[in-house]
């Protein structure tokens, strides 16, 4: 058994290395007296709070998609962007990148948020749908210069071959791009990149508790009474 455990690169890591067990949360509780009735409001009080608590970046989130028919998953984080009455907004390369061959195929999606700070997390499952290029136009505005000539320039995800001169490749597409603008404060927006959003079907609202016996809420759409049913569910 002990060359067993020995042979593991990382086994029960703990902020305690003496006892090896994971950390207590305990900072908060959550009932359902305290939960609004949209989550689009509940997630809003709670990213509020959030930032008023100084977690880092809290608009990092976690965003899942899988392809069909082989339903293989893929993860990576992003940045929230926008929340309205509608959805979660997220901004990226729609064309060449893993997440778009994704979405074309499967039209759902994931976010997952962890709020170390608060110990907090919100899960957010549902379909997606692309922003206009009005919509995406706007926020597109507000990058900085570099980023908005870095969405031009970027083939997303597609191989960069040393052999023919590997991260140079990009750099010169980048000088590319610079060219083409030079001189010009506005930008457009590539009709390859813009805003998704998720649609959510379903919200959950998980507080962390001592013993792992978290509290968790979902909040389910039900599309014949159009309103939100929200569920305590088992930690």
């Amino acid at each position: 058994m002990s060359a067993q455990k020995d042979s593991k690169l990382i086994f029960a890591p703990a902020s305690n290395q003496t006892t090896h067990q994971a950390d207590q949360y305990t900072k908060n509780s959550l009932s359902r007296s305290q939960l609004h009735p949209s989550p689009f409001t509940q997630f809003h009080t709670w990213f509020t709070h959030a930032r008023d608590q100084n977690v880092h970046q809290p608009e990092t989130t976690c965003f899942s998609t899988a392809s069909l028919p082989s339903g293989s998953v893929s993860s990576r984080y992003v940045y929230l962007k926008e929340l309205d009455a509608t959805g979660f907004v997220i901004y990226s390369n729609w064309a060449t990148s893993r997440k778009a061959s994704d979405v074309r195929s499967n039209p759902h999606a994931s976010l997952a948020f962890w709020w170390r700070e608060v110990e907090r997390q919100v899960r957010v499952e549902g379909r997606v749908e692309r922003l206009s290029e009005g919509e995406s136009q706007r926020y597109f505005d507000l990058r900085a210069r570099g980023s908005r000539v870095g969405a031009w320039a970027s083939e997303q995800s597609c191989v960069l071959r040393e052999e023919e001169g590997g991260r140079e490749v990009l750099e010169r597409r980048v000088r590319d791009v610079e060219g083409r603008f030079e001189g010009r404060e506005e930008i457009p927006v590539p009709e390859f990149w813009g805003g998704l959003r998720v649609v959510p079907e379903m919200v959950e609202f998980w507080q962390g508790r001592e013993s792992r016996l978290h509290d968790r809420f979902r909040y389910l759409w039900d599309g014949e009474r159009e309103e939100w049913r929200i569920e305590r569910l088992s930690p």
